[in-house]
């Protein structure tokens, strides 16, 4: 049977609203008091982008939410979405110091979204453009979090960025790829909004290889970046595959940023065949928008789920249902479409490899079915486009670590097509990485590491606890108990 909408508008937005609320003003403030503004804090070594967390929650704390939503962009220009979608618990949370005594870490993901939520609720231009413009032109392939963080750091170190995008609108996966509760397309619009404003050209509609040649884009301009993140999802090929009702999990998770809520077509019983975090996005948005069922499996067991456990948490919260070391054998179908879904057991052999069970074929009754079992790398795409340029075994850009420079002159690369697969904030990272190692071929001058504003490290200062290497809660109180005593 055809796919059908199951919700009514108003049960669809409710079941969909936002999984982390915001911040008040009050709750704000009595979470970021819970911080002990560490010197070389670990927090912020944990920040791929280099975020300089105690400066921007000391002026949380002290009612200055511009100055802290300033501190975050400056150093991640999509800091509000990655305070929505980062994986903070694996990242500075989980390096936060006060785990050491057994206490909460302190809520930074929230925190950063509440001082970058003002920003963008009240329209302040907290960034600025370069005054001085050096004349040079940088072509970015792809409009996704890679390419913002590459350009948004190219005009502001004087240097005109023009971003190519096939789809209709800029963002990448921001806009395009994560689960609606996570991240709505209106923040990620806000942002790509926030990069126009600093004089990021996004020319969308546009296909590098189709529409314009990457030859004429090497001849025009100065350096070329290429974020093109990853490309299709990895065909199951079994029988039955090609069914109207079988999707690529970010194709269904797309539907949700192109059309109403309630107008996205779900199945009664829905089967995603995959682990990760967007088969986690995937399950929890088909039960969400009114599946009767929605299962994953996994053909490993429950100790191998590359999602992280909070996103497991999540879906199991969400009444989603797991099946694992199972593996699928065919596509069921009846009268062309989907009807259910045969599945093989499976299990780690003498070897210590994946093998089948034999005999031990199941069917689960279904009518969708969702791959999310990795995507591909671009190797294909990439080759067409620069047959000269360099690529792992595994399809991967190769890059100079240092500067994100490929094995073609004034090409430079970051995000998932170089890196695999990683979290926004790691290709936010790579692409300012990439901007800088161009400033360095267009001037001479060479930036190191994330731009953090020095702090003062003074014992007994507002600003650190003057540690000169990440600190410990027992390193602090023992040094607090020693200047205690000396007075």
């Amino acid at each position: 049977m055809p796919l059908k909408p199951l919700l009514d508008p108003a049960a669809a937005a409710a079941n969909m609203a936002e999984i982390e609320p915001a911040y008040t003003p009050q709750q704000a403030k009595v979470e970021a008091d819970r911080c002990l503004f560490c010197f070389d804090a670990p927090c912020i070594t944990a920040c791929p982008t280099g975020i300089d967390v105690p400066a921007f929650i000391k002026k949380i704390a002290s009612d200055n939410l511009t100055g802290a939503g300033r501190t975050i962009l400056e150093a991640n220009i999509l800091g509000n979405s990655c305070a929505r979608v980062c994986p903070t618990k694996e990242l500075c949370e989980g390096a936060c110091v006060l785990l050491d005594r057994d206490e909460q870490p302190i809520k930074i993901g929230r925190l950063q979204r509440h001082a970058t939520d003002h920003v963008f609720k009240h329209s302040i231009d907290v960034l600025k453009p370069a005054t001085k413009k050096s004349g040079k032109r940088v072509a970015l392939i792809g409009a996704g979090p890679a390419s913002i963080g590459c350009a948004a750091e190219l005009v502001q170190l004087g240097h005109e960025a023009i971003v190519y995008e096939k789809k209709p609108q800029a963002g990448g996966l921001n806009t395009y790829g994560i689960a609606y509760y996570k991240l709505t397309p209106e923040t990620s619009l806000e942002e790509v909004e926030m990069v126009q404003k600093l004089g990021v050209e996004f020319h969308c509609g546009i296909e590098v290889g189709c529409d314009i040649s990457m030859e004429e884009i090497l001849e025009k301009y100065d350096a070329v970046f290429l974020g093109l993140g990853l490309g299709k999802a990895r065909s199951l090929d079994i029988p039955g595959e090609d069914l109207p009702e079988v999707f690529e999990a970010l194709q269904f998770i797309e539907k949700f940023h192109s059309a109403p809520l309630h107008q996205v077509a779900v199945g009664q019983h829905a089967v995603i065949i995959g682990a990760g975090n967007t088969a986690i996005d995937a399950v929890s948005q088909s039960k969400r928008l009114g599946a009767e069922s929605s299962t994953i499996v996994y053909r490993r067991g429950e100790d191998c789920m590359p999602a992280y456990d909070f996103e497991y948490d999540l879906a199991k919260n969400d009444g989603c249902e797991f099946v694992f070391n199972a593996a699928p054998v065919a596509i069921l179908e009846d009268n062309g479409s989907v009807k259910g879904i045969r599945l093989i057991k499976t299990e780690i052999d003498a070897d210590g490899r994946l093998a089948q069970v034999k005999g031990s074929e199941f069917e689960i009754p279904c009518d969708m079915v969702l791959k999310a079992s990795g995507q591909t790398k671009q190797a294909e795409l990439l080759k067409k486009l620069l047959p000269d340029l360099e690529l792992d075994a595994a399809g991967r850009i190769q890059t100079d670590p240092k500067n994100g420079l490929t094995s073609i002159p004034k090409v430079y690369a970051g995000g998932d097509a170089a890196n695999g697969g990683r979290e926004v904030v790691n290709a936010v990272a790579e692409g300012k990485k990439a901007a800088r190692g161009m400033h360095s071929l267009f001037t001479g001058d060479s930036i190191q590491g994330p731009v953090q504003p020095s702090r003062l490290g003074a014992i007994g200062s507002p600003m650190g606890s003057g540690f000169d290497k990440p600190v410990r809660v027992s390193e602090l109180e023992a040094a607090y108990h020693k200047q205690s005593t000396e007075k």
